[in-house]
C-alpha cells in the first residue's frame, strides 16, 4: 500500500446522506425512502487568486462552506417530511418534478435571494447566541466600573487632591495609575467571564442537538463521511468493509473548525480589550470574527498537513474530543452513501486534491 494521502476533499452530513466537496465537483449522495441512493454532482463555479492568500482564504472558504452545506441540506430535505419521516410517493413524485424543474432554471439551489436570507439569519442566530449573547452576560457579571474618588477642592501646583476610600489623600496622578490598574483587571476578569460562558453555551447546544433522535442519524452520517475519508487518504479500496474500520473522528472537522474559532475569539478579544459602550463592544467582536475564521482555518490547515507532530496532536486533541458529541459510528448502508459522494468528486488527477 502507498504511503498516506492527505485530501483537501471535505463533507457535510445532510438528512440520510452525505455532501462531499473536492476540488471541482461537489456531490450530494442521499438514500431515498425507496432505499436507492440518488447523487446530485454540481461543478464548482467560483474561482479566484485570493483563495490562495492566508487568512483571507479562510474567510471564503467558512462562507463559501455555509451556502454549499445549506443548499446540501434542502437538497436532502425534499424526499422526507420535517418530523423525518419518508413523504408519500405521490408527494415525492411531484417534489421531485418541482426540483428536476428548478435543476434545469438554477442547479436545484436556493434562489439568491433566498439563499441570502437563509445565510443572513443562520449568521445572525450563530452571532447571537455564540458572541453576542455571552458579551451581554458578561458585562452584567463584570459591570465596566471606573473608581469612585470624592474631589476635596484643594489644589497643589494645580493638581487635583482626591481623597480615597480610608481618607488618604491621593494626587491626580496616583488616582489615574490606580485607576488603570483596576481598569485592567476588570478587562480580565470579564474576559474570563465572557470565555466559560461561551464554552458553556456551546457544549450545552451540542449536548442537547446530539440527544435529538433525527439528528442522531446526521451524527451517523457524520461520522460515515470521516470514516470514508480516512479510508480514500490511506489509498485503500472504498468498500464498507474497508471503511468501517477507521475511526470517525477527523482533525479537520468542522467541529474542530468551530472550537478554534472559539478559542481564537478569547484571545483575540482579550488582546483588543473591551469597549466601555456594550453596543461599541459588540459590534467591535462581530467586525473581528472574519479575522478570527481566517486565523482559525489557517490553523487547521496546519494541523492538517502536520497530523504527524506530537505539538499538533496535542492541540487537535479538544477538537478531536468533541467530535464524540457530534459523529456516531455509521452503518454500512449509510457508508455506502458516504462512498458514493465521495467517488463522485475524486479527480483524475490525484495531485489535483491533495491538501
Amino acid at each position: 500500500m502507498s504511503d498516506k494521502k492527505i485530501t483537501s476533499i471535505g463533507g457535510q452530513a445532510v438528512i440520510e446522506g452525505v455532501m462531499m466537496r473536492g476540488p471541482f465537483k461537489t456531490a450530494v449522495a442521499v438514500r431515498k425512502p425507496d432505499g436507492e441512493i440518488t447523487i446530485k454532482e454540481t461543478e464548482n463555479k467560483v474561482k479566484g487568486g485570493f483563495r490562495k492568500i492566508p487568512i483571507l482564504r479562510g474567510v471564503f472558504a467558512f462562507v463559501n462552506s455555509m451556502v454549499i452545506g445549506i443548499n446540501a441540506l434542502m437538497y436532502s430535505a425534499q424526499f422526507y417530511e420535517e418530523d423525518g419521516t419518508p413523504k408519500e410517493d405521490e408527494k415525492a413524485e411531484n417534489d421531485k418534478q418541482k426540483n428536476e424543474k428548478k435543476e434545469k432554471e438554477g442547479n436545484g439551489e436556493l434562489s439568491g435571494f433566498a439563499l441570502f436570507i437563509t445565510l443572513l439569519t443562520s449568521l445572525a442566530l450563530s452571532i447571537g447566541l455564540f458572541f453576542v449573547l455571552p458579551n451581554v452576560i458578561a458585562g452584567l457579571i463584570v459591570p465596566n466600573e471606573t473608581q469612585v474618588a470624592i474631589v476635596s477642592g484643594d489644589t497643589i501646583s494645580g493638581e487635583a487632591i482626591v481623597e480615597n476610600q480610608s481618607g488618604e489623600s491621593i494626587s491626580g496622578e496616583a488616582l489615574a495609575v490606580t485607576t488603570t490598574q483596576n481598569t485592567k483587571k476588570n478587562n480580565v476578569l470579564y474576559n474570563v467571564v465572557e470565555s466559560v460562558i461561551k464554552v458553556v453555551i456551546f457544549m450545552g447546544y451540542l449536548i442537547l442537538v446530539s440527544q435529538m433522535k433525527d439528528i442522531k442519524r446526521v451524527f451517523e452520517y457524520h461520522g460515515a463521511e470521516h470514516k470514508t475519508i480516512f479510508c480514500y487518504e490511506n489509498r485503500e479500496e472504498l468498500t464498507p468493509q474497508n471503511v468501517m474500520k477507521y475511526q470517525r473522528f477527523h482533525p479537520r472537522c468542522g467541529t474542530s473548525f468551530l472550537l478554534f474559532v472559539i478559542v481564537i475569539s478569547i484571545i483575540v478579544y482579550s488582546i483588543v480589550g473591551r469597549h466601555p459602550v456594550l453596543l461599541m463592544n459588540v459590534l467591535i467582536r462581530i467586525a473581528l470574527l472574519p479575522v478570527i475564521a481566517g486565523i482559525s482555518y489557517e490553523i487547521i490547515r496546519f494541523a492538517g498537513k502536520h497530523t504527524e507532530n506530537k505539538c499538533v496532536s496535542w492541540l487537535s486533541k479538544p477538537g478531536l474530543w468533541l467530535q464524540r458529541l457530534t459523529t456516531r459510528e455509521p452503518d454500512e448502508k449509510q457508508i455506502e452513501c458516504a462512498i458514493a459522494a465521495l467517488k463522485a468528486v475524486i479527480p483524475e488527477d490525484e495531485k489535483a486534491d491533495v491538501w
